[in-house]
């Protein structure tokens, strides 16, 4: 895993390619659109979404793809058949080509991981 030594997700954004930051900028206005009462922080080397301390959510440019990780592992149940047909391991959603990100997929993962409760993973 590739991880960015930006300080924040602004420095993150913009130490990318255009064709990526373009997308990446989209799934962090997805993420702070969606994720009512989380924080936005850097972990890891890469932008993520924590509430109550707890990241839930992250995302990143990768070098063979941009992943999408998903960290409630009932938010992925629930959305197993439409994750079926993805590039997904066990907590990413990989996207080989930043034209091929399915935001509305994610948005809808979001407004879920948002109305979720309890443990994560």
């Amino acid at each position: 895993m590739v991880q960015s030594p930006a300080p924040h997700v602004d420095a993150y954004l913009a130490e990318l390619p255009d064709d990526r930051q373009v997308v990446l900028t989209r799934l962090r206005e997805l993420c702070r659109a969606e994720l009512k009462g989380f924080t936005e922080v850097m972990a890891y080397g890469m932008p993520a979404y924590e509430r109550d301390g707890v990241a839930e959510v992250a995302f990143a440019s990768q070098k063979q793809c941009i992943s999408f990780y998903l960290l409630r592992g009932d938010v992925r149940d629930a959305f197993a058949e439409r994750l079926a047909g993805q590039d997904m391991g066990k907590g990413c959603l990989r996207f080989r080509k930043p034209e091929r990100v399915d935001l509305d997929l994610v948005r809808d993962l979001l407004r879920a991981t948002a109305a979720a409760s309890g443990p994560v993973c």
